[in-house]
C-alpha cells in the first residue's frame, strides 16, 4: 500500500540537513507516486548537492515546455497538461521516460530546484491527483530546505564532544555555508589556520567531509 502523504509530510518535518533529504524521502516518494525513477536535483544547495536517484535526463526536465512551466509558474507539471502524446514522443522517445512530472522547490520567491518523476512505458499517465499530491509535497520540501538554511546551527561542548571552543566556533560558521576563506576572515584566523583546524576536527570526529561533521554534531545535539 502507497505510503500517505502525511507519512511523506512527517518524514520531511524530521529531516535534519539537505544531505538527509536522499535518504529519508527515496522509498516513501517513490512507492506514492507508483514511480520507476525520480529525483531532486537542488539548484544552488548549501553544501553543494545533486540529489540525483535513478537520473531523469535534462530533455526530459529542461529545455522543453514542461520545465519552462514550472519555472515560469512555480507549478507543477506533467507531459500530458502541456503536450499531446504524439508530441511528447518526438520530444523524448525513451520507453523509461514514457510520462514525466515535474514539480518547483521554492525558496525566497526563487526556484532552488525541481522535483522529478518518470514512469516507463506500460505505466498510467500521471493524472490531476498525482499533481495535487505532488504541489502539496513541494511546499513541505521548500518550507523545510528554507527553515534549514535560515536556522544557525549551534553547537556545545559536552562529555561526548571531542571539539575544543575555537573547534565549535569553526564548525557552526561551516554549517552557516562559510567556505575557508570567509571563516578566516570572520574569525580573525589564516585560511591555513582555518584548513589545519578541520583537518584535527575532521580526525577527532572520524569523518571526511564537511557536511559529515555537521551532521554528527548534530546528532550529539539530539542525544543531549
Amino acid at each position: 500500500m502507497p505510503n500517505s502523504l502525511h507519512d511523506i509530510f512527517h518524514a520531511i518535518a524530521n529531516i535534519r540537513n539537505e544531505e538527509e533529504i536522499q535518504t529519508t524521502l527515496m522509498d516513501k516518494i517513490g512507492e506514492h507516486f507508483g514511480v520507476q525513477r525520480w529525483g531532486i536535483y537542488l539548484i544552488d544547495s548549501q553544501p553543494k548537492t545533486n540529489i540525483d536517484i535513478q537520473s531523469i535526463p535534462a530533455v526530459c526536465l529542461e529545455s522543453n515546455p514542461i520545465g519552462q512551466y514550472v519555472v515560469e509558474r512555480h507549478s507543477p507539471a506533467h507531459e500530458q497538461l502541456i503536450l499531446t502524446p504524439e508530441d511528447w514522443k518526438n520530444l523524448c522517445p525513451r520507453h523509461d521516460h514514457e510520462h514525466v512530472m515535474t514539480g518547483p522547490i521554492v525558496c525566497d520567491g526563487r526556484l532552488i530546484g525541481t522535483l522529478n518523476f518518470a514512469r516507463d512505458r506500460g505505466n498510467p499517465p500521471f493524472t490531476a491527483s498525482d499533481l495535487a499530491d505532488l504541489s502539496a509535497l513541494c511546499i513541505h520540501l521548500s518550507a523545510k530546505i528554507a527553515t534549514l538554511r535560515t536556522t544557525p546551527k549551534t553547537f556545545s561542548s559536552s562529555s561526548t564532544n571531542p571539539l575544543t571552543p575555537r573547534e565549535l566556533q569553526i564548525a557552526e560558521l561551516v554549517a552557516q555555508g562559510l567556505t575557508n576563506a570567509e571563516i578566516a576572515q570572520r574569525l580573525w584566523i589564516t585560511q591555513n589556520s582555518v584548513k589545519q583546524a578541520l583537518k584535527r576536527m575532521f580526525r577527532k570526529l572520524g569523518v571526511s567531509a564537511r557536511a559529515e561533521m555537521v551532521a554528527r554534531l548534530q546528532d550529539w545535539l539530539i542525544q543531549r
